[in-house]
């Protein structure tokens, strides 16, 4: 084999190294350029019809009242979309403030002094907002509480928010 037919092989034409140069190539181009955009427009069109404002519906009070979704604002609130998702009740006897060194001191049979008096209602929290009072029950030898004071449901919504 001559050093020509060798460095023929070893580089070939630049038209064979890029089929973009050969006759077909822009016929290529094009076919690759359709496909494309007809995938990008099949997408767009599937997606588009989807797409809708939701309808909410009017939540009524007891009294009847509708309630707003924030004040001034024209849109209604549907819980019906919220009913089922849960959340976590507390009741909290009360609270206080220790510092650091106090904190790590406190070993078994500590006696930690809290800011409500003994009889003084407590507090119902969901996920950590206020929703009602009330006082410490039992019930087949387990804690409950009965509620004393319950904040409305306008403004349980308002405050959840």
């Amino acid at each position: 084999m001559s050093e020509e037919e060798f460095e023929s092989q070893e580089n070939p034409p630049e038209e064979a190294q890029n089929p973009e140069n050969q006759d077909g190539g822009e016929a290529l181009e094009d076919v690759w350029g359709e496909a494309l955009a007809e995938q990008a427009g099949s997408s767009q069109a599937e997606d588009a019809p989807d797409v809708t404002r939701a309808d909410y519906e009017t939540l009524e009070q007891e009294g009847g009242q509708a309630l707003q979704a924030q004040e001034g604002s024209d849109d209604n609130v549907n819980l019906d979309v919220i009913l089922d998702i849960p959340v976590t009740i507390s009741m909290e006897i009360g609270r206080t403030r220790l510092s650091i060194r106090n904190l790590l001191q406190l070993n078994q049979g500590s006696v930690v002094e809290l800011d409500r008096l003994a009889g003084e209602p407590m507090d119902v929290l969901v996920n950590g907002t206020l929703i009602a009072h009330g006082e410490v029950v039992v019930v087949n030898d387990k804690f409950g509480i009965r509620l004393t004071d319950v904040i409305s449901p306008a403004e349980r919504v308002r405050r959840l928010r």
